[in-house]
């Protein structure tokens, strides 16, 4: 993996734009600044790696936009150690910047070759995401409960199984809708009940 002195300038001034657009959590902005985002792209979009926005990985998905990543993210809360579930590994790259947080995570892709580079990645980078191929909205029962969990694609609907495996006072953020999406954060009450809140539109 080259990571040269222009990649991290790069990473810096996408940090620095990340901020300008409202990110505050200094945590997920150094984790941006840190995570070498051009390693999960296709070679032909190296130049474009470090720009706010996103870019097709193959099987009609993308790498989200960074500012995307980063707002998702900060709506998580990240704690060092927490056990986070994420829906929808895609690239790799929000898995990363979880797990270079300090997050223990756990990440499912239905989509087979992506998965598999994914997963390549990611030891090659040496963050210890377990990355698991399947139904991303059945969960991982055997690995529950999770602290958190981030959906990373549009969701029709919030996954009952998902809510089932999700701690008491866990979060979940899940971008809902077709077409565009509200970005909403459900929190698990102790009664079970689901506590909504809408954090505007996004497209996915």
């Amino acid at each position: 993996m080259v990571d040269s002195y222009r990649h991290k300038g790069l990473r810096t001034r996408l940090a620095e734009e990340v901020r300008a657009k409202g990110i505050t959590d200094e945590k997920v902005i150094e984790a941006i600044r840190e995570v070498p985002r051009h390693v999960f792209m296709d070679s032909s979009f190296v130049e474009h790696a470090y720009e706010d926005k996103p870019f097709p990985i193959g099987s009609d998905q993308t790498i989200s936009q960074p500012y995307t990543v980063a707002f998702q993210t900060e709506l998580l809360q990240v704690k060092k150690g927490d056990k986070i579930l994420e829906i929808g590994t895609g690239s790799g790259y929000q898995a990363s910047i979880l797990a270079k947080m300090g997050a223990k995570v756990y990440s499912i892709e239905r989509h087979r070759n992506l998965y598999q580079r994914a997963k390549e990645i990611l030891d090659d980078l040496g963050y210890r995401v377990k990355v698991f191929y399947g139904d991303g909205y059945k969960g991982l029962p055997t690995f529950a409960p999770f602290d958190k969990m981030i959906i990373t694609a549009a969701a029709p609907y919030i996954p009952e199984d998902l809510v089932r495996q999700l701690k008491t006072g866990g979060v979940l953020v899940i971008p809902v809708g077709e077409g565009t999406q509200v970005m909403k954060t459900i929190i698990k009450q102790e009664d079970g009940s689901l506590k909504e809140k809408d954090h505007g539109f996004f497209k996915f």
